[in-house]
């Protein structure tokens, strides 16, 4: 599953569902989608967020390949990389006073 994030501050940012599950997770969000945030609870979101990541690890967990090529080729992308466009987004919607909310893509 993909996941949108949608804030009017900002451009989208489509990220997979397990990424976008264990950021919401680091977020102290339950993880349901679709839901959101209000303007006023960004400033705490974001500070578990950035709390939460510089805890977790610094290298991503290993990536299942199906062949010893693909094994080689793939490199997998930690967390705290993968939560850059997220961060990006929350701080332009805290500066704007804009919600933040998070959908299925279809």
């Amino acid at each position: 599953m993909l996941v949108r994030f949608k804030s009017p501050a900002s451009h989208d940012v489509l990220m997979f569902g397990e990424a976008a599950d264990a950021l919401l997770a680091l977020m102290g969000m339950t993880g349901r989608i679709p839901s959101a945030l209000d303007p006023a609870d960004l400033p705490a979101a974001r500070e578990r967020l950035t709390s939460g990541l510089a805890a977790a690890p610094l290298a991503a967990p290993p990536r299942k390949a199906d062949d010893e090529e693909e094994a080689s080729d793939t490199q997998a992308v930690p967390l705290s990389q993968r939560a850059l466009p997220l961060l990006a987004m929350i701080d332009k919607a805290i500066a704007r006073q804009a919600w933040v909310m998070w959908e299925p893509a279809n």
